[in-house]
């Protein structure tokens, strides 16, 4: 040191610790980063979403099994069963909109609940076809109110600019529930010991039982009344050109994508050979992805494009189903289970970008006194999507099983070119999830000449 330098100044931690330290930081301002900011009234809600997805894990991923290995319905027979109860959930979703705008969400939300514990008690008595076409029509009537209010309701209790996490937080909390499920329920199902599945059904009566019982815990949230002067009803929700179109790239999602894995289970095991524990395991890991990595996610589409999002959500999809296209070509059992998982797991991160991103962009278009309904047409959406997917996807595997995934994943992507397309066509205020720094203007457009008016006004 030369004379007259002034000493350096003592180190306040020692140079070792400060990667440490600064590590230990960064991970603590990730996961609080990570907090979705909801008030206590959703997490009391997704709370019910959990116990309730729980019960729904046990049933479905088995459900197509039940029918034609327990039950010895023919494959064809079995998919139109299952096909009936998005059938009847779209007859009644319209009814079950406007009962939610009426009535309110959580009354319409928990005499839902009280069907659907009703109907799946009944479903170990099932021994004729026409007996499970009667109860798959009760839990479509049951669904076709249950999915618009309970969208509506945690519309209702969310803050605005907070819907995506809220959406997204259901994500998670409905696969943490049906993934848990259906790895136990691949513990207990035993196609050659009926007992097993009955089993399976009265759990998920008693979840939606539960679900019914902590619904007590949740406000029934705002209840907005339709201005004086402005027009009401499903003719005004109809006018909107855009929102019909989102709703038609929904279904083309639906019947190519989460359908598809309702024919999975039953496509795996009698061509591939995986085990039952093997296809629950499928769904566990699918579920196990999704609560992961649905926040970090979230927080990743924070102010990206929703459309553009959506698109990425559908080529995940089809490398998705050209992986199962690969196991049921060249690979049997275990080879095949672990391929299968993979592919599980992939289709899981594209369900994280549609979780923040479709329905909280169908939750900014509604009104606040049509909420009930949008979502009500949304929910049809999806039953469409159920009423092609297992119909069709069954059909295709009786007569050709290994042509059914090259063609889900043609129809995901080009839905996802669609998206792209009507991207344009969306009010400038909702095309991005809100970030930080970007809260979307409240947005009413009862027909589509009004959301092209406010598209002209936000870009001015």
């Amino acid at each position: 040191m030369s004379a007259g330098a002034l000493p350096s100044p003592a180190p306040r931690w020692k140079p070792a610790s400060n990667g440490v330290t600064f590590r230990t930081l960064s991970v603590v301002t990730y996961l609080r980063g990570l907090d979705p900011r909801l008030p206590r009234a959703v997490w009391a809600l997704e709370l019910g979403g959990v116990v309730n997805a729980f019960g729904n894990g046990f049933v479905y991923p088995f459900l197509f099994i039940y029918l034609h290995n327990v039950r010895g319905f023919a494959l064809g027979v079995s998919g139109l069963i299952v096909a009936t109860n998005a059938a009847v959930a779209l007859l009644a979703g319209t009814a079950g909109g406007a009962t939610a705008d009426r009535f309110g969400a959580k009354r319409t939300l928990a005499a839902s609940l009280a069907l659907l514990a009703t109907a799946f008690a009944l479903f170990p008595l099932v021994r004729e076809p026409w007996h499970g076409f009667c109860l798959a029509a009760l839990v479509g009537l049951a669904n076709g109110c249950f999915w618009p209010s309970y969208h509506a309701l945690l519309a209702a209790i969310t803050p605005a600019e907070r819907r995506h996490a809220g959406y997204a937080l259901q994500r998670v909390s409905t696969n943490l529930g049906f993934g848990v499920g259906g790895g136990l329920a691949g513990l207990i199902a035993i196609s050659a010991r009926p007992g097993t599945f009955t089993a399976l059904f009265l759990v998920d009566a008693g979840t939606y039982a539960a679900f019914l019982a902590l619904l007590v815990l949740v406000p029934a949230g705002r209840t907005e009344q339709r201005p004086r002067g402005q027009a009401s009803g499903y003719r005004l929700v109809l006018g909107n050109r855009v929102f019909l179109a989102l709703l038609g790239l929904n279904v083309l999602f639906v019947t190519a994508g989460y359908a598809q894995l309702e024919t999975l289970p039953v496509f795996a095991k009698n061509e591939t050979h995986v085990s039952e524990r093997g296809i629950g395991l499928v769904f566990l890991v699918n579920s196990l992805v999704i609560v992961l990595a649905q926040l970090p996610l979230t927080k990743l589409v924070e102010g990206r494009r929703r459309m553009a999002m959506l698109g990425l959500m559908t080529v995940l999809w089809a490398s998705a189903w050209v992986l199962v296209f690969g196991a049921g070509l060249w690979l049997s059992a275990l080879a095949a289970t672990a391929v299968i998982l993979i592919a599980g797991g992939i289709f899981a991160i594209g369900e994280c970008l549609q979780g923040p991103t479709q329905q909280a962009l169908i939750a900014d278009l509604a009104p606040d006194h049509l909420r009930g309904r949008y979502m009500a047409l949304s929910t049809s959406s999806w039953s469409i999507g159920w009423i092609a997917g297992p119909a069709l996807g069954a059909l295709v595997l009786q007569q050709e099983p290994l042509a059914l995934w090259p063609a889900a994943a043609g129809v995901c992507l080009a839905a996802g070119a669609g998206g792209l397309l009507l991207e344009r066509r969306l009010p400038a205020a909702v095309r991005r999830t809100p970030g930080a720094d970007f809260i979307p203007r409240p947005v009413e457009p009862a027909t589509e000449a009004a959301a092209e008016g406010m598209t002209a006004r936000a870009s001015g």
